[in-house]
């Protein structure tokens, strides 16, 4: 069995645990003619991230929790058919697979710091306003005779 082109890093110097991928192949739908029919090329990769040893217990608790929506049974599962080749697919999914679980693991944002505006600030863009009525008022045709 061929290896993966190289380990694939989620974050840092983490990488996908090549012993703990499950790989699946089946035909492709779609046109390519008669050599469709005969080639393996659509490829699921399955990953289990509830028993998973491989990351960091923060990390695989964040993910837990992002992912929850697509985990069936704390398994995440990732398709990939856009190429012709069964090489090139498995590429393709290993790749969003780390994406994914980078993305999953990545520590929350910084919470925002509220900020006033300041007072002159808010009384220029009022002063502007004030003028700008001024002027579209004196611009009706009332005073006109």
């Amino acid at each position: 069995m061929a290896v993966m082109s190289g380990p694939h890093f989620i974050r840092g110097s983490v990488p996908l645990p090549e012993a703990e991928l499950l790989w699946r192949f089946s035909r492709s739908s779609g046109p390519g003619g008669q050599h469709v029919n005969t080639t393996d090329s659509q490829v699921e990769l399955r990953f289990d991230l509830a028993a998973t040893e491989a990351l960091p217990e923060v990390w695989k608790r964040r993910a837990l929790e992002r992912l929850a929506p697509r985990l069936v049974d704390g398994v995440i599962s990732v398709r990939s058919s856009e190429h012709r080749s069964q090489w090139r697919n498995r590429e393709a999914a290993a790749v969003r697979l780390a994406a994914l679980l980078a993305e999953a693991t990545a520590p929350p944002p910084k919470p925002r710091r509220p900020t006033r505006i300041p007072r002159g600030i808010n009384e220029r863009r009022l002063q502007q306003k004030k003028q700008r009525s001024q002027t579209k008022r004196g611009r009706s045709g009332r005073d006109w005779g």
